[in-house]
């Protein structure tokens, strides 16, 4: 395994525990890296960072960045992006070089609509849902594995979007997700509430009714402060939807330890490593029940994301994709 990776998970300290309802956040507390880069947000708000579709035609699993600014820019795996012909998200954590055009590889999250509503896109303010994110980051891990290529399984990706928004009682005209995270935007505010940054904070450890479900971890605090509140939604929309009740809140010392454990089931999964499309290297990682991504550059961990995944890969409501839509995405769904 990565060296950076593992010396960083053992910088990790925890603050205290945070709960809203039946989610229990552990705050992950570390020192900053060197390496300085800017988020996603922060490169569009000052005009620096425009994306785009590849052509006028268009591509559904690629959009073409372009970073006019003189710092990399940090685009995080799941961060969604609205506008132009499609909404899409971040197939994989992405350090676009400064000064550059990359073409960065994404999934769609808009099934219903093929058509400009912009020229560029925009933040949508979100993360794409945590279990409909577990599922793609599998399917990147195995087409890097089959192909080199960080593509998505797109068929299952909408199959899950789809059980999301039935889950929800939610109604959008195009199956985007995002109208799913705008309908439940009181619920998520409660929740942003309980679940605020605190000083030092690189990363957030996420327990839904005690039970361990994965974290997030960046290199700068300065830049994980910007992305807290997607993370956040990212990890409670689903537990928000099924309205489980209010959990007691579980003795400090037990998350604590259940986070360290998990940590360290980490440290001993296969790593395989991959060129990353912008600077760094894309780390996979695969267990029976731990999968995750770690962008790793300048010897240190830009951004880590792991999480717990249950036997058979699950769709968010419990239901399996089928082999023939699998099929299916096999044949055609690379377009």
């Amino acid at each position: 395994m990565e060296q950076v990776l593992i010396g960083r998970l053992k910088s990790v300290q925890f603050g205290e525990v945070q709960c809203h309802r039946n989610i229990v956040i552990l705050p992950m507390l570390a020192d900053d890296g060197t390496f300085q880069y800017r988020t996603l947000g922060e490169g569009l708000a000052s005009g620096d960072v425009s994306i785009t579709e590849v052509s006028k035609a268009g591509s559904v699993p690629e959009l073409m960045a372009t970073n006019r600014g003189k710092l990399p820019v940090l685009l995080l795996d799941g961060e969604e992006l609205v506008g132009a012909k499609q909404n899409r998200v971040l197939n994989t954590s992405i350090l676009l070089r400064e000064l550059s055009e990359t073409r960065v590889p994404v999934s769609c999250t808009e099934r219903g609509r093929w058509s400009y509503v912009s020229n560029s896109f925009a933040e949508s303010g979100n993360v794409m849902a945590h279990k409909v994110r577990v599922s793609k980051l599998m399917s990147v891990s195995d087409s890097l594995q089959e192909l080199g290529s960080p593509r998505s399984d797109q068929v299952h990706v909408w199959h899950d979007i789809a059980l999301l928004h039935h889950m929800a009682g939610c109604d959008s005209t195009t199956s985007a997700i995002d109208d799913v995270f705008r309908a439940r935007q009181s619920d998520l505010q409660r929740a942003l509430e309980s679940f605020r940054c605190v000083q030092r904070q690189v990363g957030l450890f996420v327990f839904v009714e005690s039970d361990p479900v994965g974290f997030d971890l960046l290199s700068l605090s300065s830049a994980y402060s910007k992305v807290h509140p997607k993370l956040v939604r990212s990890y409670a929309i689903e537990s928000l939807i099924r309205q489980r009740p209010t959990a007691p809140t579980p003795p400090a010392h037990d998350v604590v330890g259940l986070a360290a454990s998990f940590l360290g089931e980490i440290l001993t999964t296969k790593e395989d490593q991959f060129p990353s499309v912008g600077y760094g290297v894309d780390c996979r990682y695969q267990a029976n029940s731990l999968a995750g991504s770690a962008l790793v550059h300048a010897n240190e961990v830009i951004h880590a994301a792991f999480f717990r995944v249950d036997a058979g890969r699950e769709s968010p409501a419990g239901g399996m994709v089928s082999p023939r839509i699998r099929c299916q995405y096999r044949r055609h769904g690379q377009s």
